[in-house]
């Protein structure tokens, strides 16, 4: 059975309280989720980790003309963090990686969301710079739609597992939302898969919609594209604002594949524990497989075979044979559709 993906919304199991933030005339919702995210099969997304979450409710003043946005008083609603303490994220990893494989799924990244409700000047998310007045529109959108009471919610699903729809929006979205119709496909991009995707969360008919500002993700080896902005996404929301359609939530961040893990503070501190670098190779192992059981499939198709010395051969010769086997299975496609 073959299961396409065609500017279909996904389904995102166990979404951080950050991306269904919200605010009203008395308040806003401020704070910020940093998790791992896994894939599976037909491309729904799971949060699997926790390494930051906090969430606070920001009382405006009220009755005080001219202070109507003006944050009076705090309240932590939740929070829970191990991103300072090196043992606890260890294990967090180690986890999140074992359950990963356990249940066929695969490491998509680390996904951040930044809730501030654009009472900022700049973005608070690495790597995405917009001018002030980008950010001050969103801002005056985010007043309007809370003065309004406009939010609309996103719902959780009725089943045990709470789930929220979610759609990548722009001209890049192919590189998170990824071509392929099984595990394995995925398996194969992601596996060399570096680099983050930024921009800006809106609700609209009752999904996340995440417009991507900006991003640097490369599947090859080598390569580290430039920065850029999209500016056909920056009108597309800009129209969506003014016709009341879409609703600016948060900030977010998703850096790609397992390489992400090496943009947390801490991964220099916990990159040589010994219980960690077992995880990540049993979990190359498991890529490895995958990825070998979909070129053992292409290349009966076409006529070749992949042979069985494959599985005694060392990770650094694996991973030259995948690249090799890759390189000559799309030479002999294109031959084959001739």
């Amino acid at each position: 059975k073959t299961y396409f993906h065609v500017n279909m919304p996904i389904d995102f199991y166990d979404p951080p309280s950050a991306i269904l933030a919200s605010g009203t005339k008395e308040g806003v919702d401020l704070g910020g989720s940093k998790l791992i995210l896994s894939i599976d099969a037909f491309h729904n997304l799971y949060s699997e980790g926790i390494i930051f979450s906090e969430l606070s409710w920001a009382a405006f003043y009220q009755g005080i003309e001219g202070l109507d946005d003006q944050i009076d008083t705090f309240e932590t609603k939740e929070y829970d963090s191990v991103r300072e303490n090196p043992e606890a994220l260890i294990k967090t990893i180690i986890k999140s990686i074992y359950d990963i494989m356990n249940n066929h799924k695969l490491f998509y990244g680390v996904v951040d969301f930044e809730v501030d409700a654009f009472l900022n000047q700049n973005t608070v998310i690495p790597g995405l710079k917009l001018d002030y007045l980008i950010i001050n529109k969103l801002l005056d959108a985010h007043k309007k739609t809370r003065d309004a009471e406009l939010f609309p919610k996103i719902s959780l699903g009725g089943e045990e597992r709470k789930k929220i729809k979610l759609e990548f929006q722009g001209d890049k979205k192919r590189k998170l939302h990824l071509n392929g119709t099984k595990l394995e496909d995925y398996a194969d991009i992601l596996r060399m898969a570096k680099g983050f995707a930024t921009g800006i969360v809106c609700t609209s008919r009752g999904a996340a919609n995440l417009y991507i500002m900006s991003d640097n993700i490369t599947f090859k080896e080598d390569l580290i594209p430039e920065l850029y902005i999209d500016q056909d996404n920056l009108v597309i929301i800009d129209m969506g604002i003014e016709r009341e359609l879409l609703f600016p939530i948060s900030w977010f961040r998703i850096d790609l594949g397992i390489k992400s893990l090496e943009t947390l503070d801490l991964w220099d501190k916990i990159n040589d524990n010994p219980k960690l670098i077992k995880a990540l190779e049993y979990y190359e192992r498991y890529i490895l497989g995958l990825i070998q059981k979909k070129f053992k499939v292409m290349a009966s198709v076409i006529g070749t075979d992949v042979g069985d010395n494959f599985d005694n051969l060392n990770p650094m010769e694996r991973r030259q044979a995948l690249r090799d086997m890759a390189q000559a299975i799309r030479k002999l496609t294109e031959e084959y559709k001739k």
